[in-house]
């Protein structure tokens, strides 16, 4: 199984919580990294799409898990994702084209947007903590 994980909003290393302490105890962390995609505040939390355009660019932290099946248990269920009913999960987890700080690409899981985004506001930055959340 794909081991590598990007995560773009409340399980970024620069944030403090119970999941993310979870994440880093059960993975190493790799560095900041981005994909082409969009990104949106849904609520407390930010929400990702992927893009055609490659001016479109998400940036968050890339981790190198250590148990996979493990974490994903408790990940989905923080990211609100069913593998067993996709079309009303909050978020759904793929594989995509991913891309260190220094431009190596690599495939990671993400967890992108499974709603619509229609009202949601777009995130230019690109970044969640760069748009000043948590």
């Amino acid at each position: 199984m794909l081991d590598f994980l990007f995560v773009y909003g409340t399980l970024q290393k620069d944030l403090d919580n119970d999941m993310y302490r979870f994440l880093l105890r059960n993975s190493e962390y790799v560095g900041k990294g981005y994909f082409q995609g969009k990104l949106f505040k849904i609520s407390w939390f930010p929400g990702a799409i992927r893009s055609i355009d490659s001016g479109d660019t998400v940036y968050g932290s890339i981790f190198k898990l250590k148990q996979t099946a493990t974490v994903f248990e408790v990940l989905d269920d923080y990211e609100g994702y069913n593998p067993l009913d996709e079309a009303s999960s909050l978020f759904k987890r793929e594989i995509i084209d991913c891309f260190t700080k220094n431009g190596d690409a690599i495939k990671a899981w993400v967890y992108l947007y499974n709603q619509n985004v229609k009202d949601a506001p777009r995130m230019l930055s690109g970044g969640f903590l760069k748009d000043g959340n948590c």
